[in-house]
C-alpha cells in the first residue's frame, strides 16, 4: 500500500491517492480542486484510477470531480447519501450535486470497497456534516474533516452537530492499536497522539 498526497484549492485541502502497488491500482480520495494537478498526481503513481471517494459533500473536498470525470468519464464516485444533494439549493456548495446514474454510488457504516488486495471499511462519523465518513484500510485511517492534529472540524456549517463530533470521535479513539491518520487539512498524524494529547477525542472518549 502507498499512500500519495497533494494540497489544493483555497482552503488547502489535502487530496490523497491511495494505491495498491502490486495490482497496480488506486482509489482517489476527496479531490478538492485543481483537477489537471490531481490528474498529474494520480499519473504520477502508475496505478490505474478505479474510483473516487468523497468524506464529505463540502466544495473544497469535491469540487475537483467534475474535472477528473472528463478523463475518467466511467468511474464510480463514492459519497454518503446524507452529503449528497437532489437538486441546487442555496447551500449547494455544502453537499455534493448529484452525478449520472454511472457514476454515482453512496456507501454506508460499514461497506468495504476492494482495491486490488486491500479492503477499505467505511465509517460513519458525522459532526462535521450529516453525512461524514472515515476511510480506514489497513493501519490508515483517512478522516476528512472529522479528525485534525490535536483538533476536529467545524460543527457550525449546515448538517453539523457538536455531540456527534464528540460521538465520532470517541468511536475513533476507541479502535484498537494504532493507526496513521490523514486528515482532510494540515498535517498527518497518529491515533495515540489524538488519545492522549487531543481534548476533543478525550471528551468524545469519557462522554459517549
Amino acid at each position: 500500500m502507498k499512500v500519495l498526497s497533494l494540497t489544493v484549492g483555497p482552503i488547502m485541502t489535502n487530496c490523497y491517492v491511495l494505491c495498491d502497488e502490486t495490482e497496480k491500482v488506486c482509489f482517489l480520495i476527496d479531490p478538492g480542486d485543481e483537477a489537471d494537478r490531481v490528474e498529474q498526481l494520480v499519473a504520477s503513481s502508475g496505478c490505474t484510477l478505479k474510483g473516487i471517494l468523497l468524506t464529505h459533500g463540502h466544495f473544497d473536498h469535491c469540487t475537483g470531480v467534475a474535472g477528473i470525470l472528463k478523463n475518467h468519464p466511467d468511474i464510480p464516485v463514492y459519497i454518503h447519501p446524507r452529503d449528497a444533494a437532489e437538486e441546487k439549493t442555496d447551500l449547494y456548495y455544502m453537499r455534493f450535486p448529484r452525478l449520472p446514474e454511472k457514476n454515482q454510488r453512496y456507501y454506508r457504516e460499514g461497506d468495504q470497497l476492494k482495491l486490488g488486495s486491500l479492503t477499505v471499511t467505511v465509517m460513519e462519523t458525522p459532526g462535521h456534516s450529516a453525512g461524514s465518513v472515515c476511510l480506514i484500510v489497513g493501519n490508515v485511517i483517512f478522516s476528512g474533516d472529522t479528525l485534525f492534529r490535536l483538533s476536529c472540524g467545524r460543527t457550525d456549517l449546515d448538517g453539523g452537530d457538536y455531540h456527534d463530533m464528540l460521538r465520532s470521535l470517541g468511536r475513533l479513539g476507541r479502535l484498537e492499536g494504532q493507526y496513521q491518520v490523514y486528515p482532510g487539512h494540515e498535517e498527518y498524524t497518529d491515533l495515540d497522539t489524538e488519545r492522549s494529547g487531543n481534548p476533543y477525542m478525550q471528551q468524545g472518549m469519557q462522554r459517549f
